[in-house]
């Protein structure tokens, strides 16, 4: 068998260490008889031999048959030519250990060998198909669907507004009315839409609900049930509308901002936040109210009450006239700038807080 090699010599350093690159079919000889000192070993090249700038070729030899006397020269271009694409590329292993002692170019595999790897066709297993998830008409008994139940309009709800996970963003949609949420929706923003109404059932089974913003609309009118069937509802923005009568007010709030509405004298009902153990922040600004709402609950920190018309306080309004040893550290933030008051005149209404009221002192 005869065939052509290419032999390398890998830095002066290794005159005794050749480097030979063998094309597939070579392996199929017994032996290599490169010189005279017999077989050619290939022991101890390093693998940068591949990429050394002193490579340089000896020779091309034969196997099997007497050697090519023809002469050949090599320009120095062909070595700029990157190794994939030399006419005869050649494969190297890096797994390849280093330190082999010898490597003899063996002889063809048995056939037996051979008929074991094509005797056995490989089978192919049958894929399962993808299962694609079935949109879910919002009208149906089985849900909302992916993108949320029909609206008035005919569209599913995040499809005219944005559903990011658990929370609805419909601001600015021009809507006159709360569409229908998935019922998965933790918070809902419906701002600057020409909201009228809010009906008993626009929150209806939404047990997640914990924040709902309905800033800059024209509501009017509340049903008095529209947000008390609300387990975890926290926060209440209703700032800037029209709203004349505050509703039945879930326990669970912590936050609630109604400023800029018409609640006026008879907006609030008494002790309408009496019950509101987690109360936090009251917001209830330019509302033309002529006294502050009391009880006021204990977890108050924040009391807004600027530009109304309030006209007096009494000395029990936060303190508790009959325990002077009561402090009410929480609240912090009281507002009432704006109202025609003069908080001079009740200077023991105050003893308790941590801070005096923002106000008129004259």
């Amino acid at each position: 068998m005869a065939d052509a090699l290419l032999v390398t010599e890998c830095g002066k350093e290794l005159e005794e260490t050749q480097c030979v690159f063998l094309r597939d079919y070579v392996a199929q000889a017994d032996k290599l008889t490169v010189t005279s000192t017999g077989t050619l070993r290939l022991s101890g090249h390093p693998k940068d031999c591949f990429q050394s700038a002193t490579e340089s070729v000896i020779g091309i030899l034969s196997v099997g048959a007497a050697p090519i006397t023809d002469t050949v020269v090599y320009d120095s271009d062909f070595y700029d030519i990157p190794l994939g694409e030399l006419p005869h590329p050649f494969v190297y292993n890096e797994n390849e250990q280093s330190d082999q002692l010898e490597t003899e170019i063996g002889t063809a595999l048995p056939s037996i060998i051979q008929e074991s790897y094509s005797s056995a066709p490989l089978t192919e297993e049958p894929e399962e198909e993808a299962s694609t998830p079935k949109l879910i008409d919002g009208s149906s008994a089985q849900g909302s669907g992916v993108l949320g139940p029909q609206t008035q309009d005919g569209l599913p709800t995040c499809l005219l507004c944005t559903c990011l996970g658990t929370t609805v963003y419909c601001d600015d949609r021009e809507l006159d009315a709360v569409p229908p949420l998935p019922k998965e929706t933790t918070y809902f923003y419906s701002r600057y839409n020409r909201i009228r109404k809010i009906n008993r059932n626009d929150f209806a089974n939404l047990n997640n609900l914990k924040r709902i913003d309905l800033t800059a609309n024209f509501i009017s009118e509340i049903h008095e049930d529209a947000f008390r069937r609300l387990p975890q509802l926290e926060e209440l923005v209703l700032r800037d509308n029209r709203i004349r009568q505050l509703p039945e007010l879930p326990s669970t709030l912590t936050f609630i901002d109604v400023s800029k509405n018409r609640l006026g004298r008879k907006g609030i009902r008494n002790e309408a936040f009496k019950d509101l153990h987690e109360l936090q922040h009251l917001y209830i600004t330019d509302n033309n109210l002529d006294r502050i709402p009391l009880p006021l609950p204990e977890s108050l920190q924040a009391l807004h009450l600027q530009n109304n018309n309030i006209q007096e306080m009494h000395e029990d309004t936060f303190c508790k006239m009959k325990d002077f040893n009561y402090v009410r550290r929480a609240l912090e933030d009281i507002r009432l700038d704006g109202n025609p008051i003069n908080l001079s005149k009740t200077p023991y209404a105050y003893m308790c807080l941590p801070r005096l009221p923002v106000g008129n002192l004259i």
